[in-house]
């Protein structure tokens, strides 16, 4: 019988295939063959001119192949998310190394991509593409003639080709698709260059190649300045700080969200259906985030995230956050469907997420999470930020009885377990940080709701048959979001010690885990749940099972140690969106969490 969740046959590259790049703003993926099959203009959550990863035919593409039989190599250069990518020929070897270019003052107010050719040795001739897609049905592309060349529109963008004595063809007026084109042959020692610059609804800066070659040098100092920032000393130092580069492709530089993925509507079945849109900024991401980067010693990233998160619960919904917000911290709402087949045919393809809108109480421990970390770290909250936590925490006290829709986002209502850990890690934090004069308000009523809720959770959370926490109270099924209240400190005992035996044995595959009772029928392993399980280990003081697990679950990245959302178990495929900030958050919180908790661990 064939498994439910394969992928139908179809083209559509596989999604391990592809490493990221990004500049702060938007992201770009980039395939072992050197083409770019998702890259979103200006920014990340806009409608992608270049979206073949979603729509083979029509969603556009940049392309950049040898014009012969070739194997390929490739790294990222070492201390930063500049992509190098090796082709060798029985001809000769030539690299590309990719970068989104950053300004000498830091990000450009445009869209700049810089594609360096350069020869190793022998001869190698590389065949080029532009071909705009058509922004998922929403755009018509076409080319204007200009007294500076050729340029793309589509839409509001546009976009121009720059060559370094490789200027695109004569693009052809009767072509059914509007591209630009060209070659690149490259000897021992040569150097090229292939630039797409965009812009949308502003005017377009045309590059000088020269200026871009420098660019993507500059680029490459820069990433690598903010790696010597990076301060780590650990277990798997190497995937940690490719992890912690991953997150930062993830910071939206303008506003300081965290982008929850790089993609849309990549699907997490082969069946089709569960396909969001996750290029927005969850509270949850920004928690774990924070937690991460203040463990690195890094300020800047934390400062904004954490000003971002205050200022956008402030300024819409306070007191009652959104599970949510669009990268400007609005609050977004609806889903649209685009004309557009998906990756490998499976659909729909969506903008926005049905998320928004639910109630879903274990965002206000995340939000005293953050908040927390920050002031632990040995900073100060403003007034306003301090008066919003006080009002968040008299909020639980009266809603943590309320049934919610739980972390997994599920359409029914019920008292999921998790969620009341949430809240009880909330008014943990409230009391916490009122002690440290950082959150005004009745203390005594945080800590008396606080041991209510524990009190709760033993009679309705606690199935001693089963031996673990269940997912919701009259429920025997189980749930993986519960060992995170290990790290959180809700119980690091023999309860907890236990539950993660039992989810083992019912939600387990190896190492890897199914979010709850019943997902192995509708998706595939949820990679987050996996780095959770270990870190759990460690909390309950199972070190060396710790350990073991994390090594293992290192080889679930790809050959560049991009993470995606989830894994089918059977052939360690990828399935959901990528960059997963989830995915490489819970690898780095794990690795932390381990190296706080084992003993005399040596890495």
């Amino acid at each position: 019988m064939a498994d439910p969740n394969s992928a139908p046959d179809a083209l559509g590259e596989p999604l391990d295939s592809y490493a990221a790049i990004g500049d702060g703003r938007t992201i770009a993926l980039i395939g072992r063959r050197g083409q770019i099959d998702w890259m979103p203009v200006p920014d990340i959550g806009a409608e992608p001119v270049f979206a073949r990863l979603l729509d083979d035919d029509d969603g556009g593409c940049i392309e950049l192949e040898p014009t012969t039989e070739y194997s390929v190599t490739r790294r990222y250069l070492p201390g930063t998310n500049v992509l190098e990518t090796t082709f060798t020929t029985a001809s000769g070897v030539a690299r590309v190394t990719d970068a989104l270019v950053v300004g000498v003052a830091g990000r450009l107010p445009w869209c700049e991509l810089g594609r360096r050719v350069e020869g190793v040795r022998g001869e190698v001739s590389f065949a080029w593409r532009v071909q705009p897609g058509t922004k998922l049905g929403t755009a018509s592309p076409w080319i204007e003639t200009t007294e500076r060349g050729a340029i793309i529109r589509c839409g509001d963008t546009a976009i121009a080709v720059v060559g370094d004595g490789h200027a695109p063809e004569e693009p052809d007026a009767t072509a059914a698709s509007v591209v630009l084109r060209g070659t690149i042959n490259t000897t021992a020692d040569s150097r090229h260059l292939l630039v797409v610059v965009a812009t949308h609804d502003e005017p377009l800066r045309l590059p000088d190649p020269a200026n871009v070659d420098r660019g993507i040098d500059r680029t490459i100092d820069s990433w690598r300045m903010w790696s010597r920032e990076f301060s780590y000393d650990g277990p798997w130092a190497d995937a940690v700080q490719r992890s912690a580069l991953a997150m930062k492709l993830l910071v939206y530089a303008p506003t300081g969200a965290i982008v929850a993925a790089g993609t849309t509507s990549l699907p997490e079945t082969g069946r089709g259906g569960k396909n969001w849109d996750y290029r927005f900024a969850w509270v949850r991401d920004v928690a774990y985030t924070v937690h991460a980067l203040v463990g690195f010693g890094l300020r800047e990233e934390t400062h904004a995230a954490l000003s971002w998160l205050s200022r956008a619960i402030r300024t819409h919904g306070s007191p009652d956050p959104h599970v949510f917000y669009g990268l400007d911290g609005v609050p977004t709402d609806g889903v649209e469907f685009r004309d557009a087949p998906g990756w490998k045919g499976i659909g729909p393809v969506v903008v926005g997420n049905p998320a928004q809108g639910q109630l879903q109480l274990g965002v206000y421990g995340d939000v005293f999470a953050v908040c927390r970390t920050y002031v632990d770290e040995g900073n100060v909250l403003d007034h306003g930020t301090a008066r919003l936590l006080g009002e968040l925490a008299d909020r639980v006290c009266d809603l943590w009885r309320t049934p919610d829709s739980g972390m997994w986002e599920l359409p029914e209502a019920r008292h999921y377990i998790s969620s009341k850990m949430g809240c009880w890690q909330a008014l943990n934090d409230a009391v916490h940080l009122n002690e440290r004069g950082q959150a005004p308000g009745r203390a005594e009523r945080w800590a008396a709701e606080r041991e209510r809720i524990r009190a709760w959770i033993d009679d309705h959370g606690w199935d001693e048959e089963q031996g673990a926490y269940v997912m919701a109270a009259g429920s025997p099924d189980l749930d993986a979001s519960v060992l995170l209240h290990a790290p959180s400190g809700f119980d690091r005992g023999e309860r907890m010690s236990r539950t993660i035996d039992a989810l083992t044995r019912q939600l387990g595959v190896g190492d890897l885990l199914y979010r709850y009772s019943g997902a192995a029928a509708e998706e595939h392993t949820f990679l987050a749940c996996a780095f959770w399980r270990a870190g759990a280990l460690a909390c309950v003081g199972r070190y060396d099972e710790a350990i073991a697990s994390m090594d293992r679950l290192m080889e679930t990245a790809n050959d560049v140690g991009i993470l995606p959302e989830m894994i089918d178990a059977s052939d360690g495929s990828f399935w959901g969106n990528l960059p997963q900030a989830l995915s490489h958050l819970a690898l780095v919180t794990t690795a932390l969490t381990i190296r706080e908790v084992a003993p005399d661990w040596v890495a």
